[in-house]
């Protein structure tokens, strides 16, 4: 479990939004502070709308004085910048650009669909895969995200949607910036927070979290039997090609791959969703559909599909319509379900493998 350092110092406060309901408890208890006031600051930190904790209204005396005590001397909180945001001519998708408290700024996105949101969190500035077709990945890797910058992107989208009147967030996906599993013990926290009812309370079957294929992680994520969705980009089924799209391919190959996948399924009794980002002449024939549904053959899986959304860095183009459609029959036809999901935000930069840090781009 992610354990935030706790040493005391004025010129490095630990973050509260890192902590989980527990360690925020024990953190108060040590202050003076009885346990059976945990409740009313953490609802403050992960409900509350206000900016500044000193404005807590609900806050009891005990803990009013404990955060006058204590805030931006030896605790501080995570309340990220929205530097724009920007609303896409789909009327469904909007992209906000967060600057956090060192001046780096991350991308999430909030998706509407009929009587529900969808957030798409980032967990790292920038991202160490280096997929090819990824902006993110051309931008490369800067730094991991914490627990309560994770958790603050949730709370932000939660405030807009609120402002706005609108229901609040039914769905989480880790699909923005970074790649999740290679920050394992941040997300893991801040998925943790997010999920339990005191707080935010998303449900652990409405969070997706996405890896490129970091296997070692996948095991430990098996192991520790996470509650969470687990999905896989896939891309191609021959270890040159997916190599040639994902160059974490050549430090973990397909055949470890679809192992630590299978192991996933079978232990924990849940299903891989993998995703397949289907780009034009390159891996969206008939033949490599059939080649997917063989690879996957026998594991409970869902393949979802994607046509290739653009980005500066490379120049391949998205699949036609009609390829996507052939693709989607074929994997059908073996069995197994496919989806082939809509493509959102492409006008603002805000669809799948696009999210850049703007700051990264000067």
């Amino acid at each position: 479990m992610f354990v935030p350092a706790m040493t005391v110092a004025t010129d490095n406060p630990v973050h509260l939004h890192d902590f989980d309901f527990d360690t925020l408890s024990e953190r108060l208890g040590r202050d003076g502070v009885r346990a059976v006031h945990t409740q009313s600051l953490w609802k403050t930190l992960q409900r509350g709308t206000e900016t500044d904790l000193r404005a807590g209204r609900e806050l009891p005396p005990p803990v009013q004085r404990w955060v006058a005590a204590h805030l931006d001397s030896d605790v501080c909180v995570d309340n990220p910048e929205i530097v724009t945001e920007i609303e896409s001519s789909d009327g469904y998708t909007r992209k906000l650009l967060l600057r956090l408290a060192d001046g780096h700024e991350i991308e999430t996105v909030i998706m509407g669909y009929q009587n529900r949101f969808t957030a798409c969190i980032s967990t790292q500035v920038g991202c160490a895969m280096g997929c090819v077709f990824c902006a993110t990945g051309q931008m490369g890797f800067v730094r991991q995200l914490r627990p309560g910058e994770i958790v603050a992107q949730v709370r932000t989208a939660q405030h807009l949607l609120q402002a706005r009147g609108e229901s609040g967030l039914r769905n989480l996906v880790l699909m923005g910036m970074g790649e999740p599993l290679h920050n394992y013990d941040a997300v893991m926290q801040a998925m943790s927070i997010v999920a339990d009812n005191r707080g935010i309370g998303i449900a652990n079957s409405r969070i997706t979290v996405s890896t490129v294929g970091v296997v070692p992680a996948i095991e430990r994520f098996t192991k520790e039997r996470r509650p969470f969705n687990l999905a896989v980009s896939l891309h191609a089924t021959t270890d040159a090609e997916r190599s040639a799209l994902i160059p974490v391919n050549q430090r973990w190959p397909l055949a470890d791959l679809l192992a630590a996948c299978r192991s996933y399924s079978d232990t924990t009794g849940r299903r891989v969703f993998f995703g397949w980002t289907l780009i034009d002449g390159k891996n969206d024939t008939p033949e490599q559909a059939r080649q997917v549904a063989a690879l996957i053959k026998g594991m409970d899986a869902h393949v979802n599909l994607i046509r290739l959304n653009p980005t500066d860095g490379y120049d391949g183009e998205a699949s036609e319509t009609s390829a996507a459609d052939e693709f989607s029959r074929i994997i059908q036809e073996s069995g197994l379900p496919c989806t082939i999901r809509q493509r959102r935000g492409i006008d603002v930069g805000a669809g799948c493998g696009q999210l850049r840090s703007v700051s990264n781009q000067r």
